[in-house]
């Protein structure tokens, strides 16, 4: 090997840096759900990456598609040109998100770029509406909105958050919504309006003339393990904000684009938001591409004023866009959106089905391919496995030794328990489904010795 030899083995140095992970092979292909490693080993992917390549790997349309535009123009800045594949991928956006009133659209690289553009849209519209008083938004905790610094700020989670804070301003929290946990006399709608109810006990202690909005994914990634309230929770949230002025904005970069059964996990309910964050599954992982989606108006607002004052060297990038385009054509043409909603009704009756068999799995919640599940050492107590089991980590590897891949995360240090998101592409098959579950079912039988012995 010479120094010009790139390293790809495994247990090797590496130039490059990342947050500490296990060791791990080199992907080399990819094909429908499957990814291969220089080994030739094969790997279901069932959590897309982090909740990205909704359409599978390898898709050879969007492949195509790619390349004719790398064969007319690769970049075009912004600030000089126009493009098509942008223009015309924001008025399929506008005519998915006009329902929702959602219809303009800017484009960026991935999701904390999207939550970050955001929050400044939402600033800059208070500012033009003579509202400069407002800055503060709302979240909860726990969540995850991104790990730039404004979107960090947002982020409910105390450890990520804590070696940056002298950074940054501090945003206010309220507790995310686990209704399971309510007392024994209260109903999950009881329980739901209450948790939403401390959106407006935070907005008075804050001062309703400082709260500008309140940001959340509308089914939980990463930091819930899909999340869903009951109905009555986004019906009461959507009133507080219309009442005390403040944005809804959904943060739908895992959650969106078509993954829930719906394109815009939003649609389930009827609180529409005012602005909407969206990044992984619209573009599937083909290229870096993020959106923010907004309503007409507030953008209208904002140019009147002289402008939205945000950008990015990539934005609105014509090989970027042209890749969401095909993607979005691949999700549409083949219905998987449909899909996405039958074959999650399925996947989420196996993962319930596992409960029997596995008394340490806690509660499996989502809606359509966004789903989760968390494990307890006393479900109806909701007492969390001790952290010195590390279950999250044990599951998930027990998995990716058996070549599936699970999406694991621990909450707040583990005083939730660990959780796992099952998050396969769209276009997922029902014997893959039945691939997916035994595979899962096997490791779990490689923890389920150690969950016993501390639940004995």
């Amino acid at each position: 090997m010479n120094d010009h030899t790139p390293r790809h083995g495994r247990n090797e140095p590496s130039s490059m840096f990342f947050w500490p992970t296990a060791d791990r092979p080199v992907a080399v292909k990819g094909d429908g759900i499957y990814i291969w490693d220089d080994d030739g080993r094969r790997y279901v992917d069932a959590s897309c990456g982090p909740q990205t390549t909704n359409i599978g790997h390898n898709n050879r349309a969007v492949v195509e598609a790619m390349r004719a535009q790398m064969d007319d123009i690769c970049f075009a800045f912004r600030s000089h040109f126009k493009n098509g594949p942008a223009e015309r991928l924001a008025d399929r956006l506008a005519v998915l998100g006009a329902p929702k009133g959602l219809t303009r659209a800017f484009f960026c690289s991935g999701g904390s770029e999207a939550v970050e553009g955001a929050i400044k849209l939402a600033r800059q519209y208070a500012i033009a509406k003579g509202e400069a008083t407002r800055y503060k938004i709302i979240s909860r905790l726990p969540s995850y909105h991104g790990s730039t610094l404004g979107a960090l700020s947002l982020t409910g989670d105390p450890q990520m958050f804590a070696p940056f804070a002298p950074m940054m301003q501090t945003q206010p929290k309220i507790p995310a919504p686990f209704v399971v946990e309510r007392p024994e006399h209260e109903s999950e709608d009881e329980a739901a309006l209450r948790y939403a109810n401390m959106l407006e006990d935070q907005i008075i202690a804050q001062g309703p003339s400082t709260v500008l909005a309140f940001i959340v994914e509308p089914i939980g990634g990463a930091a819930t393990g899909a999340l869903t309230p009951p109905d009555v929770y986004y019906a009461r949230v959507r009133e507080i904000c219309d009442r005390y002025g403040l944005l809804l904005i959904y943060d739908e970069v895992m959650c969106g684009s078509g993954r829930t059964g719906r394109y815009l996990a939003g649609e389930h309910w009827l609180a529409n938001p005012d602005i909407v964050a969206m990044a992984k599954g619209l573009a599937a992982g083909y290229v870096p591409l993020g959106a923010v989606m907004a309503r007409g108006d507030i953008v209208q607002t904002v140019e009147d004023a002289g402008g939205y004052a945000h950008g990015h060297t990539y934005s609105a990038g014509p090989l970027a866009c042209a890749a969401g385009l095909a993607v979005l054509d691949v999700l549409m043409d083949n219905d998987l959106v449909a899909n996405a909603a039958e074959k999650g009704a399925v996947l989420k009756a196996r993962l319930e089905g596992l409960m029997d068999e596995f008394p340490f799995i806690g509660e499996v919640r989502g809606k359509g391919l966004m789903l989760g599940f968390d494990v307890m050492a006393d479900r109806q107590q909701r007492i969390p496995l001790p952290p010195s089991l590390d279950a999250g980590s044990a599951i998930a590897q027990a998995c990716y030794d058996r070549g599936l891949i699970i999406y694991s995360r621990r909450m707040l240090d583990g005083v939730r328990g660990d959780h796992f998101l099952v998050t396969p592409p769209l276009n997922v098959t029902s014997e893959e489904i039945d691939l997916i579950v035994e595979l899962l079912r096997q490791g779990l039988s490689d923890f389920a010795p150690k969950a016993a012995a501390v639940m004995a």
